[in-house]
């Protein structure tokens, strides 16, 4: 009998189920109906529910809720600080099943084997990790990254069986102005799944995108730019990062009639975040605590997100489809007590059994050794471009501040929160520093350096004291890359990170304690930001508003221009 016929025949009752799930009811994504009665699993998928069945194995989820399992549509694994088996260990307990990443990230530093990695880690992993083709590598001309991919490239690595289509179309002016590279790539991936990212783009300019065609994005931070991108086409993915929270502003427009078309996502979320708060299940218990009701949160989480991508296996506790069940303690808690996926029960012997693919990108730190020197701003105007931090939000501020010359060099000011703010060239390419001021970071004495910055992941460093930015810069090449902390001298707390200088070769827990010692550290020096590490990654985004800096200069996004050396 083959695969086929045991389903059928296991789904009618005419053999015992391999597993059956026996107590608990099945909230019904479609009607919002509770379901009693077995779940029967043959192999991968669901056969029956809502009736009485025998298995060869049976599991008790007495007082259980089952919901289908979760669907992030939009995640940077590298942003968890983790490998992706790491990655699968921390999330897929907590009821993540599927995973739609983009590892552009890896991709900037290591150009296609990085995104040759991510590929072959997915076969190994418990959840289904599918990996999006990076579209934007650079994300734009204006830094310099450690590889180019463009077109031909991309279609070196299409066809795996992780792909869904391409990752989000970071430049939106590329595709609006009708970039030549570009063009290239939509039309390689025309009649597929492209993914969004157009933050304030609005009327014409945002009909032009759409027409593109591109259907889902993810960087509305408002209701009104949600909701003028839902009218025109887009499924609006509602994102609750690490850094970028806009799911208290989004939660509005969340309603049983619009949640066919609104998914989740958390983009980037590092472990610490995950310990104290959870993941989707945290996003699913917020939404339900601000009114939003259970079936259009659990709907956004699974059945909206599986349409949305084409996953048409999945998003549903119904025969035929994929068995990935989460069952939980209820449906305004959301704590998974048992995790399924594909059948497969997620716990430490499912971990254990997983295959592995060897680690990438060592050695990926060539920056030039700096001096106190390097971060003087020589300019001679008083009117200064300064970047504005909006903490929960990786969009910032274009301030104009009066910082007048001294001995020829304009100084950090940490009475007046002006901190200096420096990205180095770490790709062995050109050597580049830039140098600016950041208003929002209160550091009253020290530095923060990282190797995390998106997207080209050059040095990004913050500080107000010369030697020590340069003592935290210079650290990060001895440690191939991550994070430090340093105050008058002396290294305060430190995390590496020697994959691409993205993520650590240590388990999720060890990261996630090395993190409670990095935010006390910087704390320390002044900081009152609850994100300061990936809050600083983000200030180096030049596809992000307004103002940004790369290791060619301050950029002014909403022109795309570099505005000041």
């Amino acid at each position: 009998m083959d695969d086929l016929e045991r389903r059928i025949a296991q789904g009618r009752g005419d053999q015992p189920a391999d597993l059956v799930l026996r107590g608990g009811r099945v909230f019904d994504l479609v009607t919002g109906a509770m379901i009693g009665g077995d779940v029967a699993i043959c192999g991968d998928r669901i056969v029956g529910i809502g009736a009485d069945y025998e298995g060869a194995r049976v599991i008790d989820v007495t007082g259980l809720t089952l919901v289908p399992g979760f669907i992030d549509t939009h995640l940077h694994v590298e942003s968890s600080l983790v490998t992706p088996f790491e990655f699968d260990r921390c999330v897929t307990p907590r009821g993540v099943t599927t995973a739609i990443c983009d590892p552009h990230e890896i991709a900037n530093v290591i150009g296609l084997d990085g995104i040759r990695y991510f590929q072959a880690a997915s076969e190994h992993l418990l959840m289904d990790l599918r990996v999006q083709l990076s579209s934007c590598v650079p994300s734009t001309e204006m830094e310099t990254s450690g590889a180019r991919i463009e077109a031909a490239d991309l279609a070196q690595v299409m066809g795996h069986r992780s792909a869904i289509g391409l990752a989000e179309f970071m430049n939106y002016p590329g595709v609006i102005h009708r970039d030549p590279g570009a063009m290239a790539k939509l039309r390689l991936f025309a009649g597929g799944h492209i993914d969004g990212h157009c933050p304030q783009l609005s009327g014409r300019d945002l009909n032009a995108y759409v027409a593109a065609g591109i259907r889902t994005e993810h960087e509305a931070t408002t209701a009104d730019e949600a909701l003028e991108k839902l009218r025109k086409g887009m499924r609006v993915l509602i994102r609750e990062g690490s850094v970028s929270k806009d799911l208290d502003a989004l939660q509005p427009i969340l309603t049983e009639a619009t949640s066919a078309y609104l998914c989740l996502c958390t983009d980037d979320r590092n472990p610490l975040d995950i310990a104290e708060h959870g993941h989707l299940d945290y996003m699913i218990r917020r939404l339900i605590a601000l009114g939003t009701s259970p079936l259009a949160a659990y709907r956004a989480a699974s059945l909206s997100a599986a349409e949305a991508f084409g996953l048409k296996d999945r998003g549903l506790i119904a025969p035929g489809l994929r068995a990935d069940i989460v069952a939980i303690d209820s449906l305004e808690g959301c704590h998974a007590q048992m995790v399924l996926t594909g059948g497969r029960v997620a716990d430490d012997a499912a971990f254990a059994a997983r295959g592995t693919v060897a680690p990438v990108g060592r050695a990926s730190v060539k920056a030039p050794r700096v001096t106190p020197q390097d971060f003087r701003c020589t300019g001679n105007r008083t009117q200064t471009p300064v970047i504005g931090i909006l903490e929960g939000k990786i969009i910032t501020e274009h301030l104009t501040i009066d910082i007048p010359p001294q001995d020829g060099d304009k100084r950090p000011d940490p009475g007046r929160d002006l901190t200096r703010i420096a990205v180095i060239e770490r790709h062995g390419k050109n050597g580049n520093i830039a140098t600016g001021f950041v208003r929002g970071f209160g550091l009253a004495r020290g530095a923060i350096a990282s190797t995390v910055c998106h997207d080209h992941h050059n040095i990004a460093v913050v500080g107000a004291d010369y030697a020590d930015m340069a003592l935290a810069a210079n650290r990060l090449s001895e440690i191939e890359g991550g994070f430090v902390v340093a105050c008058e001298g002396r290294i305060l707390a430190e995390l590496p990170l020697p994959v691409a200088g993205l993520m650590s070769l240590d388990p999720f827990e060890t990261v996630r304690d090395a993190l409670i010692d990095l935010r006390q550290a910087a704390r320390s020096l002044g900081t009152p930001l609850e994100e300061p590490f990936l809050q600083l990654a983000f200030l180096a985004l030049p596809v992000i508003p307004a103002l940004k800096i790369t290791d060619r200069g301050m950029v002014d996004v909403a022109n795309f221009e570099i505005i000041a050396p």
